[in-house]
């Protein structure tokens, strides 16, 4: 008895959708052989899926977004699936792409070595800050959102560097907890109890947007007692002090210092990249792949070695993203490995297609926000009920966790092969 391993390395958003796709579309398809049976398995530091677009309201109130509605148990969501479906606890440290295995370190410490038939890659990022990132499990996360909540109910200042979603999100929640929503007829607060402000690398916060929309975005966050300072970088961040007395001291590329009682670094992401092989990557450590069937095509990846989420370089990033390019990367995926495994021309590529018309939706504080869908404005009430009410919580459970999001592939008109061997026209 011989295994074809789906292998899938990360279990957020990309990952989890990527393993109902392959195992509703892909291990369906497969050829029938005795004596072979098909798998899918998944590598992830921890056993929960952690629902991060909750983080800027999760980190600053377990009372607004408690844990039960941002982690949820990956295992069950793919009850339907065993035995084909395999979850791995632990964090994949090394590729092999000749002997087509992964090297992976558990949970409790142990190594193994995992091989595959095809792999996809779906490590996502990490973020400076441990408030928007989930490590290694839940507990972890869940103490550390404990300590830092503990902390802001002394703090008098609070600095946030980075002017994109994150740091926006983030600043509007902790200026409203801590300072209190302004009155119905006020435009702002009279007197804020605590000095949040918010510092900007660019000219306008919310880079992804217009300018008018980064303008309102800062209108409501000066009603909530955040301030925003724009065209100046965080350069350094240096704690001093011990406990309750600690503070942060802040170094700004104007020359200026700002001293914190809390330093939130929002400034970006990491690719978690670190153990594949370097010529993999692109200049940014995130994976170099096809920007249109998502493959990873450096000679040195072998065959059927995909990517999907943050960590590509086809990607702007955001969940709107991730819709459209999962299904282009299982369905290549899928017509690669049939021929595979039963020798016969591959079909058609899929293909992804960036959607660049301008989308992102930003709550600030539980009663505003501003965003942009598909090129077109939105009212701050309709960021509200989208997202400001509980952060797309409703989207977690049933459309992600459980794949109803991909309950069918979806027609396509495929594209030939860059080998000139693959057919047009063939639809899933």
């Amino acid at each position: 008895m011989s295994t074809e391993t789906i292998l899938i390395l990360g279990g957020s958003y990309a990952g989890i959708s990527a393993a109902h796709y392959a195992l509703k579309h892909t291990i369906p398809s497969l050829p029938k052989k005795d004596g072979v049976t098909y798998n899918v398995t998944m590598v992830n530091p921890s056993k929960d899926f952690y629902w991060r677009f909750a983080a800027p309201r999760a980190c600053a109130s377990s009372h607004m977004m408690p844990s039960s509605k941002i982690f949820y148990p990956i295992e069950p969501a793919f009850t339907y699936a065993f035995p084909k479906f395999k979850f791995v606890q632990g964090t994949a440290t090394h590729v092999d792409p000749a002997g087509q295995t992964v090297s992976v370190t558990t949970a409790d410490g142990a190594q193994t070595s995992i091989p595959y038939a095809a792999l996809v890659v779906a490590t996502g990022f990490t973020t400076p800050s441990p408030l928007f990132t989930q490590t290694t499990d839940a507990a972890a996360l869940e103490s550390t959102y404990k300590a830092f909540q503990t902390s802001l109910t002394s703090a008098t200042s609070v600095v946030i560097g980075g002017g994109g979603p994150v740091g926006v999100e983030t600043a509007g929640e902790i200026a409203e907890l801590l300072n209190g929503k302004p009155g119905f007829m006020s435009a702002a607060l009279k007197k804020p109890k605590v000095k949040v402000t918010l510092v900007c690398a660019d000219k306008k916060i919310l880079p992804v947007l217009r300018e008018a929309i980064g303008q309102t975005a800062e209108t409501y966050l000066k009603r909530l007692g955040c301030n925003v300072v724009y065209n100046t970088k965080v350069v350094t961040s240096t704690k001093f002090g011990e406990g309750e007395q600690s503070k942060t001291r802040v170094e700004l590329s104007n020359g200026e210092t700002m001293e914190a009682d809390i330093y939130i670094d929002a400034t970006g992401s990491r690719p978690n990249t670190g153990f594949l092989p370097k010529e993999w990557l692109d200049n940014r450590n995130r994976i170099a792949c096809n920007n249109k069937t998502l493959r990873v095509d450096h000679e040195s990846a072998g065959p059927r070695v995909y990517v999907v989420g943050d960590v590509g370089s086809y990607t702007r990033g955001g969940v709107m993203d991730l819709t459209d390019a999962v299904p282009v990367a299982m369905t290549n995926l899928k017509t690669d490995l049939v021929a595979h495994l039963s020798g016969s021309a591959p079909a058609g590529d899929r293909h992804y297609v960036e959607n660049t018309k301008e989308s992102q939706v930003v709550p600030i504080g539980t009663q505003k926000g501003v965003g942009a869908f598909n090129g077109y404005r939105l009212p701050s009430q309709m960021v509200w009920m989208m997202k400001g009410r509980d952060y797309l919580i409703g989207m977690a459970l049933e459309p992600t966790l459980k794949g109803d999001n991909f309950k069918k592939e979806g027609k396509w008109i495929a594209q030939p092969g860059s080998a000139g061997q693959r057919i047009a026209l063939s639809s899933g």
